[in-house]
């Protein structure tokens, strides 16, 4: 069933209100009569914009103003008492809103948004997917109505470059925090995470002793539950891995047209987006593939000359290049202004689905499903030790956490690339360029609105492996920080949400919420071990309960590289030794490397570091999937 809009009450049941179409003025005024003289009120700008027919597909124009005055009557349905909503000559909206969100969440006004979005459908004034720029600030004691329009206005316009719905704001209330990054503050973020973390807890539990107060055993105790809680859920996901969910049958109507959108950033993919280009080009689907290349440079390059002739001898390569773009999420919102398919792969640029990976996911998209997310696999693990490592890493986690989780707790993610929506749901979820997980943020909303989503490992697409340690670990902390920003941000909402069930809220208080609390718990063993030496004089490992979950703890993770192993892709399955390898050094050091790279991932974020850092990419991999001759050149 189609995915209903974020936080959006039906609209045959929407409250009556006294909500009222008003002028620029009536916005403005400096005291609105509202019936609660005190409640908080905020100013908003709507900029509603779509494709000019046959120019550049990142051009814009606006509806007339008589369609403008049209919105506005419509959308007073959804307005409380007191509210004011006004067209402008320009083509926009304004708005003056209570404010009753909390911090800088304004829901109402992210339901205002996609209430607009259906009124602009519902007039027929355009001709492809409508962009809504959202932006506002509050009005205070020191930001007057006009000075809080001009800046919702200034917002709305970075909004509708994003192209992601979401509301913006700007004002001085705002407290731009640009911290410095240097190598000093990056080494003390490494200190603050190892030694910090382990000194200072040791040193509480000695000043609480001398104060006469051992907590020593609750902490004891708290950690055995702790370890033994991950490590179950680790357990219960391998076993559920095993039963991963059933393919559809083939749909009894034919298969409508799809649309495969590959984000690009061409200066660092320059050297293998043609032979990506072409394996998607090579892609059979019976009801015919549109290929997008949505992509953004700063300056020319020889390559889009000849993507460009490419284009021009394949009907079905649409390029798509994104003038103002700064992220992914840019590049793959405006794709959306050209995308025909009734369904939407979203593919990074050195992604090679497997042959039928479209067929296979519109069985489930022909289900009900809104999202189907696939089965990610290493294709350049014979190039180097770090290759294979993440390759075997990939396995556990598309093979086994990922499928495993979806059927332990209900509810699966998308992961960013292999991953195919219901081109209705991604109209409305769009991707968010203001996380560095983007994937990941709009899953959480899908979920939220009561969305389905599907993790299928039979659905392959190759990729290639980060090829130095530093690219590593810029990749893996912006993966880190992205999800401590998504938990931020989603859980509390989610664990609210009455379209998600218990079990499906207990997954995703486990996903959001435990799983960024325990790179900080893992650590405690050693503090805690370093106190009882302290008092004790030495330590005792003879306690049964002690053995018994250190030996649990330890097993999990050999068990997950085990079922990884059992479950993973042919090509990657034919080498055992990766493997074992790669289990060596999940136990010996890599696990609490990318425990470290979590910690760090929490101070940078609350230090007020936002830095988004693409992988490198270089050519492509002699292992890597080639496309028949002919089709590139």
């Amino acid at each position: 069933m189609p995915l209903p809009l974020l936080s959006d009450p039906d609209p045959t049941t929407a409250p009556s209100s006294n909500g009222r179409v008003g002028t620029a003025a009536d916005v403005l005024v400096a005291r609105p009569r509202f019936p609660r003289p005190l409640s908080r009120e905020i100013v908003a700008v709507l900029d509603p914009v779509w494709a000019v027919p046959g120019a550049d597909v990142t051009a814009s124009v606006r509806a007339p103003a008589e369609v403008i005055v049209e919105a506005a009557t419509l959308l007073t349905r959804f307005l409380q008492p007191g509210e004011v909503v006004a067209g402008t000559p320009d083509g926009r909206l304004t708005l003056r809103l209570r404010r009753e969100d909390r911090a800088a969440r304004p829901v109402r006004l992210q339901e205002m948004a996609y209430h607009a979005i259906e009124v602009f459908d519902s007039l027929g004034q355009h001709g492809s997917v409508i962009d809504l720029g959202v932006g506002w600030a509050p009005v205070t004691r020191k930001q007057y109505p006009e000075q809080a329009e001009r800046y919702a206005a200034t917002a709305a316009r970075e909004s509708v470059l994003q192209r992601d719905l979401q509301p913006r704001q700007r004002g001085i209330h705002l407290r731009n925090r640009q911290p410095r990054i240097d190598v000093w503050s990056a080494g003390n973020q490494i200190l603050a995470a190892t030694l910090g973390s382990i000194l200072l807890p040791f040193l509480a539990l000695v000043g609480l002793y001398t104060v006469g107060l051992d907590v020593s055993d609750i902490v004891y105790w708290a950690l055995v539950g702790a370890l033994s809680l991950t490590a179950l859920t680790i357990w219960a996901e391998c076993t559920h891995a095993f039963e991963p969910p059933i393919l559809p049958e083939v749909p009894d109507r034919p298969a409508p047209k799809a649309t495969a959108v590959i984000a690009a950033y061409l200066p660092n993919e320059a050297d293998t987006i043609l032979e990506t280009v072409a394996i998607f080009l090579s892609q059979h689907y019976a009801g015919g593939l549109q290929v997008v290349l949505a992509y953004n440079t700063p300056v020319h390059l020889p390559v889009e000359d000849e993507l460009a002739l490419l284009a021009s001898q394949h009907e079905a390569l649409t390029l798509v290049k994104v003038h103002d773009s700064t992220s992914k999420a840019q590049n793959v919102n405006a794709a959306l202004r050209v995308a025909q398919g009734e369904f939407v792969g979203i593919f990074d640029a050195d992604h090679h689905p497997m042959p039928g990976a479209f067929d296979r996911a519109w069985r489930w998209i022909a289900d009900g499903v809104d999202i189907v997310q696939g089965h990610c696999v290493i294709r350049n693990g014979d190039d180097s030790a770090l290759a294979k490592l993440v390759a075997v890493e990939f396995e556990q986690i598309y093979a086994v956490a990922h499928p495993g989780r979806a059927s332990l707790h209900g509810f699966g993610i998308f992961g960013g690339s292999n991953g195919y929506w219901r081109m209705s749901a991604l109209e409305k979820i769009r991707l968010r360029g203001s996380y560095l997980t983007e994937d990941i943020e709009a899953s959480m909303r899908v979920l939220a609105a009561g969305g389905r989503i599907v993790n299928d490992p039979g659905l392959i697409s190759r990729e290639l492996a980060p090829e130095t340690a530093g690219a590593l670990w810029k990749q893996r902390m912006r993966w880190a920080q992205g999800w401590f920003q998504v938990s931020v941000r989603h859980l509390w909402p989610i664990l609210r949400s009455p379209a998600l069930s218990l079990r499906q809220k207990t997954g995703a208080a486990y996903l959001l919420g435990w799983r960024e609390l325990y790179p900080w718990i893992s650590l405690m063993a050693w503090p805690l071990l370093g106190f009882l030496a302290w008092r004790d004089g030495g330590l005792d490992f003879s306690s049964p309960i002690f053995l018994v979950v250190t030996l649990f703890v330890a097993a999990s993770g050999p068990m997950q590289t085990l079922a990884a192993w059992r479950l993973a892709a042919p090509e990657i399955k034919a080498h055992p030794w990766w493997f074992v390898a790669a289990g060596l050094a999940n136990l010996l050091a890599y696990n609490e490397l990318k425990n470290l790279v979590n910690r760090i991932a929490h101070l940078k974020q609350l230090r007020g570091e936002h830095q988004w850092v693409v992988t490198p990419r270089t050519a492509p991999s002699s292992t890597s999937s080639l496309a028949p001759s002919g089709v590139v050149r």
